[in-house]
């Protein structure tokens, strides 16, 4: 009889579970997971505390996919209520993938996807601005006429002189003009990354805002509305106004996938992390795993391996072969962000008045809000209440997420979870946010290397690449094993891609890598 062949798959997030899922399907390889953590989702989990849910980053479930919006729609179906209905019926596609309308009432199960509603808009000098920047009312009276003109001469003069675009500062100049970049991209972006514009490769901007430009904003406000499909290829994804999200935040969705991995005949560990790589003539034959609970290590064999760590701690980890020192060198300098949430639970924020929309409570319609203010630290504001209701224990309160992404070394992230809280409410209340009489509880999550990059020696990034490749049966897959700023859909087609090379015995892996460096990937913002 012969005996089953299994894969390795390091890292229960979206890649890894889609991985897992896939062998289930499509092969007779047995999946094994191993996830250094206690959560399912990598950063796509959903975290509940005292029965409010926060989502870790914020994930709209589209794509312009067919393959992944039909995956997710056969884990979580669509919810069937008029508003589904309504949606299907805008952005049905021929091509007829999606059971929409058909699926379960959200009141009656968890299982299911709601429609919702787009709305994200930046906050800057203690005002609203449309995202992307739009030439609406609001934004010409809050920026005044002589901004407006500096603005429009700076994205003129874009025409007649390019930037050197080897460089994020240069992208985004030859996009939106030396004005409007000054005004909401250049602190802000260095807030995100730690680092100048000028320092990161432009590859960041070319997987991020590729199709968005002032032109194709201004085409999009004045151009007739046509009907898309419902992943809405022919919408920018930052003008998408509808998404799909699970009703208990996007680690239901991938807790669910777990459950069916394991139904399937595969496994998921937990606490679990992979301490050594073990190569031989070219494949990889077995990893240590050191189990936290027990505190004991090891020696796990198989066919197939699958790593969606952090790439410089793979490369760390190799043993049984000789490391190129090249290729240490890049792999120990390719450099991450951190991130930590500040969960606070409110009676109200001061800003609901700021708008003309209204919901229920006097919540601020926004899903989030780039708040691009310099005077604070915190980049980004989500309000969890409009993500799903279903995420809020109690629908009289305001739920929100204050997003920082820092670096380990840095003061903030040396806070106590204590001081953090306070140091967020204080930031709040300096911006005109919030009153800090009306907060009525915190927490504080910390997640290392959740943001891969575009420095350091990102540039030399093939060197780590090609000697990955040399082992045919290892896959990099997902945004830390590719050390790639990917969507979550985009980290679920490095494991479908990797999976079908190996249910069709393709050698190369040059299709594993395209996803998301194909002009058909790009996410524009």
């Amino acid at each position: 009889m012969t005996k089953q062949k299994t894969a390795i798959i390091i890292g229960a997030g979206p890649a890894g579970l889609t991985a897992a899922l896939e062998l289930i399907k499509n092969t007779d390889i047995k999946p094994i997971v191993f996830e250094a953590s206690n959560d399912i989702g990598g950063i796509s989990k959903t975290v509940n505390y005292k029965g409010n849910r926060i989502d870790i980053g914020g994930h709209r479930f589209f794509s312009k996919s067919d393959t992944v919006m039909k995956w997710w729609n056969d884990i979580l179906p669509i919810e069937n209520t008029p508003a589904s209905k309504t949606f299907i019926m805008k952005y049905r596609g021929q091509q007829g993938t999606l059971k929409g309308g058909k699926g379960p009432n959200p009141d009656k199960t968890d299982d299911v996807m709601l429609v919702r509603s787009r709305l994200s808009r930046i906050y800057y000098g203690r005002k609203f601005y449309d995202y992307p920047v739009s030439l609406s009312k609001s934004t010409v009276k809050n920026l005044g006429p002589k901004k407006i003109a500096k603005i429009g001469y700076g994205y003129a003069a874009t025409k007649f002189r390019k930037e050197d675009e080897s460089n994020l500062e240069g992208f985004y100049i030859n996009r939106f003009g030396k004005e409007l970049y000054n005004t909401f991209f250049a602190s802000y972006t260095e807030k995100l990354w730690g680092v100048p514009p000028k320092e990161i490769d432009s590859s960041w901007g070319a997987q991020r805002v590729k199709g968005l430009s002032v032109s194709k904003v201004m085409l999009n406000a004045v151009k007739p509305k046509k009907k898309a499909d419902i992943s809405q290829k022919n919408v920018e994804t930052s003008l998408i106004e509808s998404f799909l999200y699970p009703k208990l935040g996007p680690g239901h969705m991938w807790e669910t996938v777990a459950k069916m991995v394991k139904k399937g005949g595969g496994e998921v560990r937990m606490n679990q992390v992979i301490t050594k790589i073990h190569a031989k003539d070219g494949k990889i034959v077995a990893v240590d795993v050191h189990d936290y609970k027990t505190k004991k290590t090891t020696k796990v064999t198989g066919d197939y391996f699958f790593s969606t760590m952090p790439v410089n701690e793979l490369i760390a980890a190799f043993d049984g072969v000789k490391v190129p020192a090249d290729v240490k060198r890049v792999a120990k300098g390719l450099p991450f962000r951190d991130f930590i949430t500040v969960g606070i639970l409110a009676n109200k924020l001061k800003i609901a008045n700021h708008t003309e929309r209204k919901t229920k409570n006097n919540i601020v319609p926004d899903n989030w809000i780039y708040i691009q203010e310099p005077d604070v630290k915190v980049c980004r504001l989500q309000i969890f209440n409009n993500w799903s209701p279903y995420l809020i224990k109690d629908q009289d309160q305001i739920w929100v997420g204050m997003e920082y992404v820092v670096s380990e070394k840095d003061d903030v992230w040396k806070k106590s979870d204590k001081d953090m809280a306070e140091f967020g409410i204080k930031e709040l209340e300096k911006i005109d946010i919030l009153d800090p009489k009306e907060v009525l509880d915190t927490t504080v999550i910390k997640l290392k290397k959740t943001y891969p990059a575009y420095f350091g020696t990102y540039q030399e990034f093939d060197k780590v690449k090609d000697f990955t490749d040399e082992f045919d049966n290892l896959y990099l897959i997902g945004r830390n094993g590719q050390h790639r700023y990917n969507n979550q859909d985009h980290s679920m087609l490095t494991a479908i891609a990797a999976v079908d090379n190996i249910k069709t015995g393709r050698k190369d892996k040059e299709n594993v890598w395209n996803v998301n460096v194909e002009k058909e990937y790009h996410e524009s913002k």
